[in-house]
């Protein structure tokens, strides 16, 4: 059965491709929505891009026929920027202010009455990224929806970037005599993808295991390069710490993801590898490292001083790791040591994009409050004889239009497990403090 969906704003916002995202349904742009989207097309930021980007598609549109009578879509489906169910008398009963969520609230309930007095009614469905609009539409007695359509996995079901199997103890005595093991053999009901960390453990019980690593083409498993010798005073505390470091100082795997809660060690590991591949070995000519800036208050802009002092409090986590791998004494030692060196380049994720870095190790922390097409703009501009580590909490996101299954660091991890040149790993125990670990558990 057809559908009708109403937009709401933050859905065109979020993803303007959301459009063409309802098959052969007919999809209702409310003219509010269109007011909105102009107020936000002149903003700097993705969502003046995605504004910029929704006026040129539906601009494009135009050329079908007028968009208020509806416009025929390519996958079957129908368009149209709704002018005649405005009337505001319905929702007024129970939400008195007449608010531009309100105006498309009654666009939907006008719509919803409406297909109830038709012979072959259609289902009326609101979709909103709002919770509040949704929690309104259902005291309205209006289906309403989240945008799912760009979704990934929810946190549960994202890919950890190990397994745990239990084989008879004969499996692990043949991969300590051979040095590896066939994949095909194990006959494991789930793929094992490229890079892919497995722990086999002796199903009789004791306490025989192993821990090797699936290789580049996923045909087999082999055992782990590194030793657990300190990486600039750091030692894995657990055996997900070494596998991120595995990853972390393996130059023929260019992309690496790590995700984990606060205080399981993320920043610390990458900022150790990073200074052992660029200060040590000399693989890497600079070692970058940027956080995206999202403000819970006041903007940058709003700071006082040049760049450098705008830029401190939202880089402070990361010279808090370099303080520590340093080992500086007093206040201002990191910058003189940064200085000195001149190979060590902290900065803002949004003086990055557009460049082109090669021959560089590049850190990218916090990248869960990226988006999808920030992610790719950004893995995209990496130049030759690069490396780069994004990493985040999906769980801890201030992005307004992103959740733990929409986000850049999510899309990107799914998107790639299937890779030879990229490995994963979700850091699980809390290395912090034992305050810490709680905190981030039952907070």
């Amino acid at each position: 059965m057809k559908k009708i969906y109403v937009l709401d704003t933050n859905v065109l916002l979020h993803d303007p491709g959301s459009i063409f995202a309802f098959e052969e349904h007919e999809v209702i742009i409310p003219a509010v929505v269109l007011e909105e989207i102009d107020s936000k097309k002149r903003n700097a930021e993705e969502i003046g891009r995605n504004a910029r980007r929704v006026s040129r598609l539906l601009d494009g549109l135009r050329e079908k026929g007028h968009l208020h009578d509806g416009v025929q879509l390519d996958n079957g489906g129908m368009l149209k920027v709704e002018l005649n169910h405005r009337s505001f008398l319905r929702v007024q009963e129970m939400f008195v202010e007449i608010t531009n969520d309100n105006r498309i609230l009654a666009v939907a309930l006008n719509y919803h009455l409406e297909q109830q007095e038709e012979h072959d009614s259609r289902p009326v469905v609101l979709v909103s990224k709002d919770v509040l609009v949704r929690i309104k539409a259902d005291v309205l007695g209006l289906n309403a929806q989240d945008y799912l359509s760009d979704r990934t996995v929810g946190p549960t079901d994202l890919y950890s970037g190990y397994s745990t199997v239990k084989v008879h103890p004969s499996v692990i005595d043949e991969f300590y005599s051979y040095r590896y093991l066939p994949v095909k053999p194990l006959g494991l009901p789930y793929t094992l993808y490229p890079h892919e960390f497995v722990i086999l453990k002796d199903e009789m019980g004791t306490g025989k295991s192993a821990l090797l690593r699936v290789n580049g083409d996923g045909s087999r498993l082999e055992p782990l390069y590194l030793s657990n010798d300190p990486i600039w005073g750091i030692s894995a505390r657990n055996a997900q710490q070494r596998m991120a470091l595995e990853l972390l100082l393996n130059d023929d795997i260019p992309l690496v993801t790590i995700t984990g809660k606060a205080g399981t060690g993320k920043t610390l590991l990458a900022l150790a590898a990073g200074l052992l591949k660029v200060e040590d070995d000399h693989k890497y000519k600079k070692l970058l490292i940027a956080r995206p800036v999202v403000p819970m208050g006041k903007d940058i802009g709003y700071l006082p001083g040049e760049k450098e002092e705008k830029l401190r409090p939202w880089m402070q986590p990361i010279y808090d790791n370099l303080e520590y791998l340093f080992d500086t004494k007093k206040s201002g030692d990191i910058e003189k040591i940064l200085m000195g060196l001149g190979s060590i380049q902290v900065e803002a994720l949004t003086y990055i994009r557009g460049r082109s870095i090669p021959g560089q190790f590049i850190i990218v922390d916090e990248a869960q409050n990226l988006s999808r097409h920030e992610v790719k703009t950004i893995v995209s501009r990496v130049g030759e004889g690069s490396k780069i580590i994004l990493m985040g909490d999906p769980e801890q996101i201030d992005h307004p239009y992103l959740d733990s299954a929409s986000n850049g660091l999510t899309y990107l991890v799914e998107r790639f497990k299937e890779q030879g040149i990229s490995g994963h790993i979700t850091l699980e125990k809390g290395e912090r403090s034992k305050l810490a670990q709680l905190a981030a558990d039952l907070l």
